[in-house]
């Protein structure tokens, strides 16, 4: 097995669907082979140029950018910044040698797969949804491996390039049910009342969070704590609005730091459906209702939201429905045990375990 010297890129991100994941596959190759070089590739101004730093790797940016679906003169560029880094990207692996590439899909997977296939180096791809992006479609034939999170999936990628491995998660999730007391400190909630943590992931969720706001005397009323992150683009409004109607039942947050004390103090989940998401909700054992985002590529929200509602292992709120059922629609499940009983059963079945070490020993074959 070739141990010393190994070299890994990592390219993709865009959102924190992408680069957690990432982030997780290369501390799990570090801990199996401590000495592995790993290098990240992203795309300049996206969130990975910061996250990845902050989780102690390097990172080079590409100045591609993604392909818009009406007529823009945005396109013209478009072209221009995938010609250049393709040719970025090129002499990135001609400088870096690397032992094998991996793509986690969004803008910047796309130059880098292509080009390492291209130089015959090793390529595993890790598609986190139900309904693969575009990105990782195309690559599909590039690939040497490529893990995916769902059954089903023969129908986008040849079959025996498939291992289904799960989607890695923030490896402080595990035995949250545990931490249930420390987390009802942490988030100051003193009295025994049910818990609902609204997420609308890292940038926000628009219908979600206007759909808080505009019940804030409902939720006051309701018997209940809620703990709502906001994401960037709503805080300072909620922060205006419980200025206005303050409701001491009610705990904002822009992010949340302790997602662990999150998911222990939870009884139920408001949530997006990126599909990050639902693999913490599976591994925690989360009752929840997805609001799947409309303005994702290939509607891909829904369709994993979906394949959780099959199972009845979750309830859909569509986003055009947020302001007329979703408030209703949790606090009826929050009064029918049964139902938050089955559906913390049935989305317990969905979780893989140790996904993260499981494409880290996808990668190590491929390099030996």
């Amino acid at each position: 097995m070739k141990n010393n010297g190994l070299k890994i890129i990592i390219s993709g991100g865009g959102t924190g669907g992408h680069i957690f994941p990432a982030i997780s596959i290369a501390n799990a190759l570090r801990k199996k082979v401590p000495e592995t070089k790993i290098l990240f590739v992203g795309a300049i101004g996206r969130m990975e140029m910061e996250k990845v730093p902050q989780a102690g790797y390097d990172i080079i940016g590409l100045p591609v950018t993604g392909f818009q679906r009406r007529i823009t003169w945005k396109n013209i560029t478009f072209f221009f910044n995938l010609f250049s880094s393709l040719l970025k990207a090129r002499k990135i692996i001609r400088e870096f040698r690397p032992d094998a590439v991996v793509g986690v899909g969004g803008y910047a997977s796309g130059p880098v797969v292509r080009v390492a296939s291209n130089m015959k180096i090793p390529v595993l791809i890790q598609e986190q949804n139900s309904y693969p992006g575009i990105t990782n479609k195309l690559l599909a034939s590039k690939a040497s491996r490529i893990c995916v999170a769902y059954e089903g999936m023969e129908k986008f990628f040849p079959v025996e390039k498939i291992r289904i491995t799960g989607n890695p998660v923030r490896q402080d999730l595990n035995h949250v049910s545990e931490l249930r007391k420390q987390a009802m400190e942490f988030f100051d909630l003193e009295k025994p009342l049910k818990v609902v943590l609204v997420l609308g992931g890292s940038l926000g969720a628009g219908s979600i969070n206007r759909c808080i706001g505009s019940e804030l005397q409902r939720i006051r009323d309701a018997g209940i704590y809620m703990i709502w992150q906001t994401g960037r683009t709503g805080f300072s409004e909620a922060k205006k609005l419980l200025g206005i109607t303050p409701v001491s039942n009610l705990r904002v947050a822009e992010f949340i730091n302790r997602m662990d004390y999150a998911y222990a103090a939870a009884d139920l989940v408001i949530s997006r459906a990126g599909a990050g998401t639902i693999s913490e909700l599976s591994l925690t054992e989360k009752p929840c209702i997805l609001v799947p985002s409309p303005n994702v590529a290939e509607n891909h929200q829904e369709k994993n939201a979906m394949s959780l509602v099959n199972k009845q292992a979750a309830i859909m709120v569509k986003d055009s429905e947020v302001t007329e059922k979703l408030i209703d629609t949790a606090f009826e499940l929050l009064k029918d045990e049964v139902q938050l009983r089955n559906l913390s059963k049935n989305i317990q079945k969905m979780a893989y375990l140790n996904s993260d070490e499981i494409i880290a020993d996808e990668i190590l074959k491929l390099v030996n």
